[in-house]
């Protein structure tokens, strides 16, 4: 399993959508009279904050390079670690089509990113310029719509969470020669990490056939009797929410209260919960009889406002290679009427 190559950049767009939000951010200083004389742009650099730290410190003249640098900001990715309370079902897999062929996928590990942001100015007017531009996005947070996997299509919007606010003014010597001040916002982006992407085998059981003879002679001998079975889906696959179970049921009710019945037909398979039930009547437009508790499910109790979805032959058709599912079965009869009779036959 470790090993196989795969890599699909989640860090990496992860880092670089962080950095978007904030490269567009201006500070202008206006004239006694109200009017703008300076627009400027506030650069944004992936870095350590001691990185430019240091280029200011090298600098001779304050008052000539400092003002040609600041104000600036940089940001830099600073912890990963694991978000066990968004985590889900370790084996569990789910289906996404890249446009032609689907893909088998586990479900992505939750982690969370660590970002810091730095903004560098001489002037705190500038610094709160910067900030006031920042903050009121984040209640704490901001949702990012990033391509995870491209190669599934699969878009997920990432949280940024603004954890922390400190400034510090950066001194060395007096206060003449104050060389920074400096605000550090402290970020976390709840982002997933996705393994390897497989194409959905080939290998999948998508009908079996068995065929009985009334002798051994495998060669010669008619075919009397063939079953025939294809996978039967235990759960929903394509989420159609085809109703609202209305009122709430006992574990042994088996009169349903929804909101429209009438994308539902006698025989049809519904599931609400992990419980499977199989519609006996459709009694009228908001009330259907059911079975409980059909393909070695549980009936339990369930309470109004929950989905209600139809297994239908879509479902089937997604059933994942280690999803546990029945069978449905069709009997086909062949006989030769010269040999066989059928009055005489007894199925085995």
């Amino acid at each position: 399993m470790l090993g196989t190559y795969f890599y699909h950049e989640i860090l990496r767009k992860t880092v670089i959508s962080f950095g978007t939000l904030f490269n567009d951010i201006h500070v202008r200083h206006e004239g006694a009279s109200g009017s703008s004389i300076s627009d400027m742009k506030v650069a944004l650099a992936y870095g350590p904050v001691q990185k430019f730290l240091a280029r200011l410190e090298q600098q001779a003249d304050l008052n000539k390079a400092t003002q040609m640098s600041l104000p600036r900001m940089s940001f830099e990715m600073n912890t990963i670690q694991y978000d066990a309370s968004r985590k889900s079902g370790i084996t569990q897999t789910f289906k996404a089509s890249d446009g032609t062929n689907l893909r088998k996928v586990f479900m992505p590990v939750p982690y969370n990113i660590g970002f810091e942001l730095n903004i560098m100015t001489k002037l705190n007017d500038d610094a709160l310029q910067i900030v006031e531009q920042i903050l009121p996005f984040f209640q704490p947070s901001f949702n990012l719509s990033v391509d995870l996997v491209s190669v599934i299509g699969e878009k997920r919007d990432i949280s940024v969470v603004l954890d922390s606010i400190s400034f510090q003014d950066d001194y060395e010597g007096d206060f003449s020669t104050r060389r920074a001040l400096i605000y550090t916002l402290q970020f976390t982006a709840k982002t997933y990490l996705f393994g390897p992407v497989a194409d959905t085998p080939e290998g999948l059981i998508k009908k079996v056939q068995v065929d009985y003879h009334t002798t051994t002679d495998r060669e010669l001998a008619r075919r009397q009797v063939r079953y025939a079975v294809t996978p039967k889906a235990l759960k929903d696959y394509n989420d159609d929410n085809v109703c609202v179970l209305n009122a709430n049921i006992t574990k042994t009710k088996t009169r349903l209260t929804i909101n429209d019945s009438s994308n539902l037909a006698v025989d049809d398979r519904i599931i609400i919960d992990s419980e499977i039930m199989r519609i006996d009547e459709i009694i009228d437009a908001q009330t259907i009889a059911v079975k409980r508790g059909i393909d070695n499910t549980v009936a339990a109790p369930h309470i109004a406002g929950l989905n209600v979805d139809k297994l239908t032959a879509a479902d089937d058709a997604l059933v994942d290679v280690d999803d546990s599912f029945g069978f449905n079965e069709v009997k086909t009869e062949f006989f030769d009427s010269t040999t066989f009779n059928p009055a005489s036959r007894t199925d085995s």
